[in-house]
């Protein structure tokens, strides 16, 4: 299967089959995420070095001005799309096969797990995935160990706190926090 078919699944949300050759594409571009992710979290690299690195790893031109500290981990990487100034602290987890999209300006704290994928509610189609995008809004900041959850849209300018998970959509311009995730404030500006 051909990378943009397989993202158009992904992104269209059909369910993966378990074993089937969708389930297979992904095992193979997991391959190659775990090869990148080890060169990125390995040995020292220089900002540009770590840009380059990224763009490997989700096939896509990243803007200049991204910021990432590693350690860094996901399962795919083709299916992440990173506005200008992007910033990305050390020991965040994305799972993007169903699409991870972060907009400009937004901050990503530390250990923050972004997971994209459900497994099937039927024990007999356990195996079976179901991909559900996440699109994170422009100047958004996700506190340290934030997670967000799979078909979860964040607002422009929105605030998530520590520890947060996220099982909702989050409304612009608003601090959330708890578990799950509750606006706790609007923020006015």
């Amino acid at each position: 299967m051909e990378l943009q078919e397989f993202l158009a699944r992904m992104d269209a949300g059909e369910t993966v089959t378990a074993w089937s050759e969708t389930h297979l594409c992904m095992h193979g571009l997991s391959q190659e995420a775990m090869r990148l992710t080890a060169e990125i979290n390995g040995p020292y690299h220089t900002p540009e070095e770590l840009h380059d690195l990224m763009e490997q790893l989700t096939g896509r031109t990243i803007p200049a001005a991204f910021g990432l500290f590693p350690p860094f981990y996901t399962d795919c990487g083709k299916n992440i799309k990173l506005g200008e100034d992007v910033f990305i602290n050390s020991g965040c987890h994305f799972q993007d096969q169903g699409g991870i999209t972060i907009g400009d300006h937004s901050l990503i704290g530390h250990n923050c797990v972004l997971a994209t994928l459900n497994h099937d509610q039927d024990p007999m189609k356990r195996a079976d995935l179901h991909p559900a995008p996440i699109v994170i809004g422009n100047r958004v900041w996700l506190g340290a160990n934030v997670t967000v959850l799979p078909g979860v849209t964040i607002g422009d300018g929105a605030i998530v706190a520590a520890g947060a998970v996220v099982s909702k959509d989050v409304p612009p311009n608003t601090v959330v926090g708890g578990t799950p995730a509750r606006v706790l404030k609007t923020l006015e500006y």
